[in-house]
Order: structure tokens, then C-alpha cells, then sequence
């Protein structure tokens, strides 16, 4: 899917600013009707941003169910007989749009953009009025999961898995944009070397009938560097500019479509940026050269704007990673903003790109895991067949958004599933040969959680990389580095004699309350969190197989209210204000000095 842009024959318009906001706590605006008049006792709400923290008002931040936004927008009357789509580029967790009295579209998922042709639906010229119902229900068949719960006084509450709290809203821009009728849908590009040459595979898909498909691709001066006629093909670039980490160097593809006069009937602008990407033995390979990730965990999270896309908190939060020294980052535990991928692209920042399948593990509570009697996550009266399915298209529509990103370089799938019993290998077996279907071009990988030895895992030989949270010296055995660094090597030295792949420690950390001290470090203390960070270090400098370290967490975030969760997680190296921690200093130190 194609993001909007404005060119010769296209044309976009923001929809952000203030909405119109109703909840539904009860459930009957569908069967009201709420989408065919303006919106009765509504308030204003922001777009993008999550509803949750915006009112000081309990029943908002934990309003289980529907959520009615609406808005009215002007169509401009030039854009008569053009084809206009209206496109969403997140609604968390699914919703249902309608354009002035119709039905345009309904998507599951809350983290990837969907759209609906809305010509025939809209009245050029005039006032229009968009309506979506976005609902936050998590249930056995959503990704991420959860459930439902009844309490006593008969308010609903959402129970879920995953351990950040359950924003829900418009959380990215919505966009009304034109194409022509016969008009370009999807552009691919995959790159290559031969020597010095770099090479770029493209297609281009097209929706409706023209005569002839140009393609061009210029450096980032706007020369011309190669060229290409046909909807398929290779373009070669003699002494080519890799994209690499630190360096993001972009071309632009630019592909027209023609008719036989040769008259230009659409044009879109793709970046593109020419690196590889290879595991080989337990080496992972950019440009065929070993790269090392340094960097973070991070979530889209903010005060008061909740997951909301912000561009402000976007480029500071760059431009705390570089400070760092940070390379690279995972987009724990959904799809980011397209917005930060871009950014990704052109400063050479490394992703690891997650699904929203978090919580598949119904034997950890808030990142611990349960004592007592195991439970089965895998079964058809709690994670199956249609979590599946809704999995299944979840990595789909993460490929077909993400595929021509150099920066993302990893399919993550999962974090933290149940990988211990047997139905795990029959649920995620599927889902790995998918995402390898749809992308030969890069590893794919899922993220594991302490629950089993290398030798106990039914699924990490479906996998390229070995991805691993760590938490010795904090759920496991706090308060003692000494024998957190002794354990925490003896298994990494387990998963290096069991598997001949890279790996790469996705979380460790400690939670850190800001300004807490002690010249003997204790657990919550600063000094704790920089010598628990330190104690890994030396670890995974003494294992070749090591080749990343992500530290959990780039900033404090919100989790659900609870007493194990003081204020939400305070794993980060910086606060939720992103103020830094000291341990921030001590990786600025170790991440620069690596340079």
C-alpha cells in the first residue's frame, strides 16, 4: 500500500485536528445509527492521539468498547472525476468507517493503515462527513490478545497480557488524497550488488489499463542514474551509494505511467535505499559487512498523547538515540508510525520491525512469570485458530506497508509467545514460511522470554536469528549480579552450542525510580540499573555469537495501573519526560567508545 504524497497528479489533505468525540460504553450507537447525523453530546479530541489521558476522568482512561469519532471536511470542487480515497493510518485495536450515510470500510488491527475508495460517497464542491467507530476490545482472536471481564457492579474491564497500557484512539493521521482513475497501487523494489554496481529490482503495479511504464532513478542530487521501460525490470547503478548504518543515503525511484500519446497519467516518488541484508553462521550481515546493534526497546508513548504520533517527540527521541550512541532500535511491541521509518531511512538508523502479537504467553503477568500449575496459551478455548488467522494477516499487511524500508533489516513476529509447548511449533510454523514467502530478502525472527532451555524450544529453528529478553538480576534473582552474570552466561553459552545463529539480547534492564541513589546500588537505585547494564556487557563481549544488545527500555512508559507497576515502567535510560538516568551516561560511554 502506497502512502499518500502530492505530485503532478496527486493530491493529499491532512484530516488531523480536532474530531468530534462520543464514547459508547453501552454498545448501541450501531444500532442507533450515530454515523448518519452529528454526533449528540460529543467532546472535542484531538487527532492523532490516544483518548486515554486527555480528560482527567477515570471512566475515559479505561472505557472498554466503542469509540465514535467524527469530523466534516471540505472537498474541493477540482477534484470532480478523480478517484478519492480515504485512508487511516491507524485505529486501535479495529474500526468501522462510514463517509456521510455509507459504509466504506472496516479493518482489524490496530497498528497498519487501510483506505477505502470513497469517490462515489463523496460530494465535490461541498461538506462531507466522516464517522469512525474505533474499538479497544481485546479478545482470544485479536492481536494482541485478551479478554473481556464482567465485574461484579457489572462494569466491563479489559483484561490483557501484554505489560503497556492498552492505548486506543486515532493515533496516527488520517488522510483524504486523489489518484487518477487508472492510477499506479503498489510499488517493490529489492537491491542487490554485483561488484561495485548496485542493483535494484523493482515492479510496479498498476489498476487500470496504460499504455507504457517509465521508470527513473536518481541520486540524491536529482541526476539521473539509471532508467527502465517496462512494469518489471532491473535498473544497474555503476559505483553505487550503499545505504548503511550512520549513513542514509536514498535514491528516488520515480515511476509514470503513460498513454499512447504519451501523455503522463500518474506518477509516484519511491525512495530507495541499496543495501543487503545476511545471516551467515552466527554473523549478521549489512552490506556484507558484520553489524552489531546497539540501541533500544521503545514504545510510542507520551504524556497526555498517549500512543499518538507526534513529530516533535519523534525527532527528539532520534536525536536522544544518537547522543547515545544507539544504532538501531526494535519497534517493540507493534508496527511504528511510517513516519519513523522514514526518518530511519534517511539517517541510517537499523530497525528490527515487530507485529503486534505480544501477550502470547499466558503464564507471564507484568514481564514475570506465574508460579505454580502452567497453563495452556495454545488451545482452542484461548489462543487457536482464528488468533492465527488474525496473525497471519497482520504479518501481511506489515510486508506489504514496510517492505521497501532499508532501514528495517528484521521481521520480528512475536514477542515474548509461549515457545515451550507443542502447539507452539504448529501455530508459528505457518507464520514464519508466510513471512519468508512474502520477503526473501531479510531474517525473520521472534522474540523468546526465559521460560525454557535452548534444548526445550519448539520453534527457534523455524527462525534465522535467536532473539532473547533477559532479566537476571531483576525478576530472576534481584539484588544479585554476581550470580546474574555467572547465569546469564551459562545460557547464552547453551544457545550458542545448541544453534549455529546470531543472536541478539532484545531487553535487559532494571526498573529505576529518577533520582533514587546509593553508594551501595540496590535494586530501583541508579546505581543498580548502570551496574546490572555493565554486568551484561562483560558477558556479551565474552560471546562471539552476540551481535546486538537492545537495552529494555529507551524511555519510561505507562503500563495498567497496579502495584507492581508504580507509575508505569521505569526500565527506561531516560524518563517519560526524557530526562536522563545515569545510566544513560554509562551507554553513551560504552556505545560511542565502540565507534
Amino acid at each position: 500500500m502506497l502512502r499518500p504524497q502530492d505530485g503532478p497528479t496527486r493530491e493529499r489533505r491532512s484530516l488531523g485536528g480536532l474530531w468530534r468525540l462520543r464514547l459508547d460504553p453501552e454498545g448501541v450507537g450501531r444500532t442507533e445509527g450515530w454515523w448518519r447525523s452529528p454526533l449528540a453530546a460529543a467532546v472535542d479530541i484531538p487527532v492523532p492521539a490516544s483518548y486515554n489521558d486527555i480528560f482527567p476522568d477515570v471512566t475515559v482512561r479505561d472505557h472498554v468498547g466503542d469509540a465514535w469519532y467524527q469530523t466534516s471536511m471540505w472537498v474541493p470542487a477540482r477534484w470532480a472525476g478523480e478517484r478519492i480515497v480515504l485512508r487511516f493510518d491507524a485505529a486501535t485495536h479495529r474500526a468501522t468507517v462510514w463517509v456521510n450515510d455509507t459504509e466504506v470500510a472496516a479493518h482489524e488491527g490496530g497498528y497498519t493503515p487501510f483506505e477505502a475508495d470513497v469517490t462515489a460517497h463523496l460530494r465535490p464542491g461541498a461538506e462531507n462527513r466522516v464517522t469512525a467507530v474505533v474499538n479497544n476490545e481485546l479478545t482470544w482472536g485479536s492481536i494482541p490478545p485478551g479478554r473481556v471481564e464482567e465485574r461484579p457492579d457489572g462494569r466491563r474491564a479489559q483484561r490483557y497480557f501484554h505489560d503497556f497500557f492498552n492505548y486506543a484512539g486515532l493515533h496516527r493521521p488520517v488522510w483524504l488524497y486523489t489518484t487518477p482513475r487508472t492510477h499506479i497501487s503498489d510499488i517493490t523494489v529489492v537491491t542487490s550488488f554485483e561488484g561495485m554496481t548496485g542493483v535494484v529490482g523493482y515492479r510496479v503495479d498498476c489498476s487500470g489499463e496504460a499504455n507504457s511504464v517509465h521508470v527513473s532513478l536518481r541520486d540524491a542530487s536529482g541526476t539521473e542514474v539509471a532508467a527502465a521501460i517496462g512494469a518489471v525490470g532491473t535498473l544497474r547503478v555503476p559505483d553505487v551509494h550503499p545505504w548503511a548504518p550512520g549513513d542514509g543515503y536514498l535514491y528516488e525511484l520515480e515511476a509514470t505511467l503513460s498513454d499512447t500519446s504519451g501523455y503522463v497519467i500518474d506518477g509516484y516518488r519511491q525512495p530507495v535505499g541499496v543495501r543487503t541484508v545476511e545471516v551467515r553462521g552466527k554473523q549478521f550481515l549489512i552490506n556484507g559487512t558484520p553489524f552489531y546493534f546497539k540501541g533500544f526497546g521503545k514504545h510510542e508513548d507520551a504524556a497526555v498523547r498517549g500512543r499518538g504520533h507526534d513529530d516533535v517527540l519523534m525527532v527528539h527521541d532520534f536525536a536522544l538515540m544518537e547522543w547515545t550512541g544507539a544504532n538501531s532500535f526494535r519497534t517493540s511491541h507493534y508496527p511504528y508510525a511510517e513516519e519513523v521509518l522514514d526518518y530511519a531511512d534517511r539517517h541510517g538508523v537499523v530497525v528490527i520491525d515487530e507485529t503486534a502479537a505480544v501477550g502470547l504467553n499466558l503464564n507471564i503477568a507484568g514481564g514475570v512469570f506465574k508460579s505454580g500449575k502452567q497453563v495452556s496459551t495454545f488451545s482452542q478455548h484461548t489462543i487457536g485458530e482464528t488468533a492465527q488467522r488474525t496473525h497471519l494477516q497482520a504479518i501481511r499487511e506489515l510486508v506489504a506497508r514496510d517492505k521497501n524500508h532499508p532501514s528495517v533489516v528484521l521481521w520480528s513476529i512475536a514477542n515474548e509467545p509461549d515457545n515451550v509447548q507443542p502447539e507452539a511449533r504448529d501455530y508459528f510454523a505457518p507464520l514464519a514460511a508466510e513471512a519468508r514467502r512474502l520477503d526473501s530478502t531479510r531474517p525473520v525472527a521472534y522474540v523468546n522470554a526465559l521460560m525454557g532451555s535452548p534444548d526445550q524450544c519448539a520453534v527457534t529453528d523455524l527462525f534465522d536469528v535467536v532473539l532473547l529478553n533477559r532479566y537476571y538480576g531483576w525478576y530472576f534473582g534481584p539484588d544479585d549480579l554476581a550470580a546474574a552474570e555467572t547465569e546469564l552466561e551459562a545460557e547464552l553459552r547453551q544457545w550458542v552450542e545448541q544453534y549455529d545463529k546470531p543472536i541478539v539480547i532484545t531487553e535487559y534492564g532494571a526498573d529505576t525510580y529518577p533520582g533514587l541513589r546509593s553508594a551501595v546500588p540496590s535494586p530501583w537505585t541508579e546505581e543498580y540499573q548502570t551496574e546490572l547494564l555493565e554486568v551484561y556487557h562483560r558477558v556479551f563481549d565474552r560471546i562471539d555469537a552476540v551481535v546486538g544488545e537492545q537495552v529494555w527500555h529507551f524511555a519510561d512508559f505507562a503500563t495498567a495501573p497496579g502495584v507492581f507497576r508504580v507509575d508505569g515502567n521505569k526500565k527506561g535510560v531516560f524518563t517519560r519526560e526524557r530526562r536522563p538516568k545515569s545510566a544513560a551516561f554509562s551507554l553513551r560511554t560504552r556505545w560511542r567508545k565502540a565507534d
